[in-house]
């Protein structure tokens, strides 16, 4: 055989004919998710277009609507994210809970001793100059 025969080139176009089987499985695998439209032309040496055909040809889609494939990975990332949201909300509930602790430590302790701890400010000591926190006294 000459080899123009086995292969054509550029200017020559073959036709190919798949099984019906064989359609109904790729168009099962495109229809699962499994395989991409841009896939299953690599894969199985198939045009975009042939691969549409199918699709209406073999699917249980019905023509002329349009149908909205979520992706199971776009599923999984809500999920994950809600997660995360859920996980978010307890760790700022532990913290708001410990705050209040804290805040009612330091006003008990503020009644206890007379004073408010709460406030900043400094006081100077009059025999030595040294600045000290308010309520503290110098050695």
């Amino acid at each position: 055989m000459s080899s123009n025969s086995e292969h054509p080139t550029l200017n020559q176009k073959y036709t190919r004919r798949f099984s019906e089987p064989f359609k109904r499985r790729c168009v099962a695998q495109l229809t699962a998710g499994e395989v991409s439209i841009a896939q299953g032309c690599r894969l199985w040496q198939v045009s975009r277009t042939s691969l549409y055909q199918w699709i209406y040809l073999y699917s249980d889609r019905i023509k002329g609507t349009r149908t909205v494939v979520e992706m199971e990975s776009e599923g999984k990332r809500i999920e994950r994210l809600l997660a995360r949201l859920a996980e978010l909300e307890r760790i700022v509930g532990c913290k708001q809970m410990e705050i209040d602790l804290l805040q009612t430590t330091l006003d008990l302790a503020s009644q206890e001793v007379g004073y408010d701890l709460k406030k900043k400010y400094a006081t100077r000591s009059l025999s030595t100059g040294a600045v000290t926190p308010s309520g503290v006294l110098p050695p």
